[in-house]
């Protein structure tokens, strides 16, 4: 079952507690360990690692072309179709996203602009081993590659000391993945920071990972750029007596089967439907083959929170700025102007997280953990860098002298005003 709770109950208990860190003193102590001495030791290192965590060192650390067009064979037509057509509704969705350099003003005198530049080398982590993802593939790739990003290069562990996940392989041809590297963990992320003789660095890292991938990415952030950290996955759900409780316990399941820290929450003006959710919960979560993480998630991590209205529903999950957010109401589209804070909106009775998880469009890489408040899901933006210029003429400085040099003595930095008075005088 899951618990219920009142307002202000739900504010004491998930709003004013900030959720323990994920990432631990031990973690990050053994994430400092591993990326000083790969930094320090490359290949040697990289290897000793790769034996001691993942228990295997495969003879060639990046996945062959002949590899890679082999795993066509290994994976069902019918999931290639589908991965196909998810990755061209996440490209036309993110192409949208794309924009060119431009001249902010023209006068003859004074110009100025920004350009913008892709970032040259970025590094993909997707998790592998005994679980895989090509979903991830699909979503950290796409907007790279429409980006204009020179090199993707992409790392996750092989399943048995040589073979990645084949899905994972054909996934990243379908999306245009230059290189593929036999690693994870924390030695992927130093590897991909500092480079080894076999590994290339980058310029950024996104993707998704446990604790010890979180950690290394925190603590190489600055020394290569990053895309988030990611905390437990979130879903909230707004809904009135419309609502299907089948749909909306499938929905809170959905989301609580991703680990026993994920987080599930609906917001509701109906007790019928609360009561009836958690009854259907039950029965859903009973033939549900990772029940046992679902349960956890559901019973420990989440709630049922009965609203006075719905302006309240929209308070409570706008503090929360949850990563997913479902309006399950009628006429959806009428209160998208009451969020403020969500990841990713799912509006209807029809559309569910899955839709945006794997096939819609919309990224799936979002901020948790109320990063919503100040922080956006990936997108094309990720891959560019904008690059400011300027141009005075003579007479367009000398205009501007004054009130440049004005201002430079007020902070004391005369070296500033004579840069410009320089110019002003006849040699």
């Amino acid at each position: 079952m899951i618990p219920v709770y009142q307002p202000s109950a739900f504010e004491m208990d998930f709003l004013s507690k900030k959720e323990a860190d994920a990432t631990d003193e031990k973690v990050y102590q053994v994430a400092k360990e591993v990326i000083a001495d790969i930094r320090a030791n490359g290949d040697k290192a990289l290897e000793k690692y790769v034996e001691k965590f993942d228990r295997y060192v495969p003879k060639k650390w990046e996945v062959t072309k002949e590899e890679r067009k082999n795993a066509w064979a290994k994976v069902d037509q019918k999931t290639i179709d589908a991965l196909t057509r998810a990755a061209e509704n996440i490209k036309a969705f993110h192409a949208k996203q794309l924009q060119s350099s431009k001249f902010m003003q023209v006068d003859g005198d004074i110009m100025s602009g920004q350009l913008y530049r892709a970032i040259e080398r970025v590094g993909i982590y997707v998790p592998g081993g005994t679980a895989c993802y090509p979903s991830s593939v699909l979503m950290n790739a796409i907007p790279a590659v429409l980006a204009g990003v020179e090199q993707v290069i992409m790392v996750t562990p092989a399943r048995d000391g040589e073979e990645i996940a084949p899905i994972l392989s054909v996934a990243a041809d379908i999306v245009g993945v230059d290189r593929i590297f036999k690693i994870g963990g924390i030695q992927a992320i130093a590897a991909l920071t500092y480079g080894t003789e076999s590994v290339p660095t980058v310029d950024k890292i996104v993707g998704p990972g446990n604790a010890y991938v979180a950690a290394a990415k925190s603590l190489v952030y600055g020394d290569v750029g990053i895309d988030m950290i990611a905390g437990p996955s979130e879903v909230a759900i707004i809904a009135d007596d419309t609502a299907n409780p089948v749909y909306i316990a499938a929905d809170l399941i959905a989301q609580s089967e991703h680990d026993t820290n994920a987080r599930s929450f609906l917001f509701t003006t109906s007790k019928r439907l609360l009561e009836a959710t958690n009854i259907e919960v039950e029965k859903q979560c009973a033939v549900l083959p990772r029940k046992d993480i679902a349960s956890a998630s559901l019973s420990e991590k989440s709630g049922l929170v009965l609203v006075d209205d719905l302006d309240q529903a929209f308070l409570l999950s706008n503090k929360l700025a949850p990563e997913h957010l479902e309006i399950q109401l009628d006429n959806p589209l009428d209160y998208l102007g009451k969020i403020k804070n969500a990841g990713s909106v799912f509006l209807g009775h029809y559309t569910p997280e899955s839709l945006g998880d794997y096939y819609a469009g919309p990224n799936h890489v979002l901020p948790t953990s109320g990063t919503a408040r100040f922080s956006s899901g990936l997108s094309v933006d990720d891959f560019i860098k904008k690059t400011t210029f300027l141009y005075y003429s003579e007479d367009a400085l000398k205009q501007a002298s004054e009130d440049v040099m004005t201002i430079a003595k007020e902070e004391h930095l005369d070296g500033h005003a004579r840069a410009v008075e320089k110019r002003l005088k006849k040699n």
